[in-house]
Parts: C-alpha cells; structure tokens; sequence
C-alpha cells in the first residue's frame, strides 16, 4: 500500500476530512422522503418568512441561516443525518427566496428563470464531471466534492422553485395539477433504472431534480387561499408540520442510521481512467 493509500485510509489529509469517507447519506426510501419533505418545507417557511417580516430582511436572515447550516456540515468528516439535513433544509428555504427574488424583485418572467437555473445547474454539472471525472454521489469523499454537491443542491432547488411557479402560474397548471404533473415525470428515472437498465447516476440527479417543484407545488396546493386555487391551510401551519415531520424522520435515520453509507475504498482522484467511470 502506498504513502498515499495509507494517509487516505487512515483519514490524515490537510483539510483534516476523513478522505474516503462518504459526507452525504445512502439512497434509501427514507431519503427521498425526507427530500420530498424539505423540498416542501422550503416553499412554506420562505413564503412564511417573507410575509411575517419584511422581504428584505429575510432573505438576509435565510443567507445567513445557509451560511451557517453548510459551514457545520462542512464541518463534518463524515455523513451525520443532522447536520446534512440542516444544510439541505436551510439549502431549500433560501433556494425558494432566491428563485423568488428574481421574479417579484427584479421581474424576471418564471420561464426565464427556469431556464437561466437550468444553465446553471448544467454548468455546475460539465465542472463538477470535469474537475472530479464523476458525479456519483457514493464519491462525495472530500469537501471539494461536497462543495460541488452543494452547489448542485441549490442549483436544483432554485430552479425548482422557478419551474414550479412556471407551470404553475405561466401556463395556468395550478398546483395540484402541476404536482401531479412532476409525480408523472419522477416516475420516469424510476422506471428507467428499475426497468431499462438506465444509467444510475443521471437516474438519480433526474429524480433529486423534479423532486423540488413537485414538493414546492404540492406545498403551495395546500397552503395557499381558495381563491388562488389551494387548500387553504396557510404557510405558517404547512411549515410547521413539514418541520415536525422531518425532525421525525432524521431522528429515525439519526437512531437507526439505516442511510449511512458502507464503508467503502477512498474514490480516485480524476484522471484518464477516473473520467470513463
């Protein structure tokens, strides 16, 4: 075994990261729950937000709240369902206010939105593939892959948010509609890996993609007035639910730790052969 083999498997790195250690959970069932969750509880609580204080302000306190909730994920060696699902909650709430804020601050029409989020999203994905030769998931092993990761995170949840008023709003969809709409389009990567042998990694990230509008449509279809064509239950009591049962299902994957990631061989380093896998 080299130097460096030894270093990676013992955890000794300059950034004090256990390299090889995986910092984001397994894909299991209780994962997409919990991101369906926090796709919602974004949409909620940043619609809460901006009307229970001024818009300025909490924009300023979710950048804030953001900043702090990565700076302790970041902080981690390896995978914690706490801390991760902190990041990914505040990630989704100031995802939405930004999404937001290019729509009622600066007016930029939904469909434009949608499609400058879609570029970012992509162009994080070509430097993210470029830089570490794999988008896996089951390769976020150092925190410059987890830098990438989130900011594929956010990338998603902004233009979710945008995507969802589109279809919502610009073509006169509703909410329940569009939900609907997106659970049809989730079902799609699904039945691809399951059934057509669909390569696991764009199977994945296509899912994690329409998982935000979907939960942000289905937020809204249950908080927002009759008139506008809701349920009517309001921001502030969908929030809170939403909340409730995330705390529920972290602290069952806190206890059971059934999403931790198996013990596996430090990932390669990008390189010619790295790239082709």
């Amino acid at each position: 075994m080299t130097s460096t083999a030894r270093r990676a498997r013992s955890g000794s790195t300059t950034t004090g990261a256990l390299h090889g250690a995986v910092r984001v959970p397994g894909i299991i069932a209780a994962f997409w729950v919990t991101k369906g969750l926090s796709t919602a509880l974004g949409e909620g609580a940043s619609d809460y937000l901006v009307q229970a204080m001024a818009p300025q302000i909490a924009v300023v306190l979710g950048f804030v709240a953001f900043l702090v909730a990565l700076a302790v994920q970041f902080r981690q060696a390896r995978y914690r369902a706490w801390t991760y699902w902190f990041a990914v909650a505040m990630v989704g709430i100031f995802g939405t206010m930004a999404a937001d804020v290019m729509h009622v601050a600066l007016g930029v029409p939904y469909s434009v939105s949608s499609a400058l989020y879609a570029g970012l999203l992509l162009a994080v994905f070509w430097l993210w593939r470029r830089t570490e030769g794999t988008l896996s998931i089951h390769a976020i092993d150092s925190p410059r892959r987890e830098a990438f990761y989130w900011a594929t995170v956010v990338a998603t949840f902004a233009m979710g948010t945008a995507l969802g008023d589109f279809t919502a709003f610009t073509l006169h969809l509703g909410y329940f509609t569009s939900a609907a709409v997106f659970a049809a389009l989730i079902l799609v990567p699904a039945v691809g890996y399951r059934r057509l042998g669909w390569n696991p990694v764009f199977c994945f990230w296509a899912a994690y993609v329409v998982t935000r509008p979907l939960g942000a449509s289905i937020a809204d279809g249950l908080a927002k007035p009759r008139s506008a064509g809701g349920a009517g239950l309001g921001d502030g009591p969908v929030a809170l639910v939403l909340l409730a049962l995330i705390v529920l299902m972290v602290a069952y994957l806190a206890v059971t730790k059934a999403d931790v990631p198996r013990a596996q061989e430090p990932t390669p380093a990008p390189g010619p052969v790295a790239a082709r896998g």
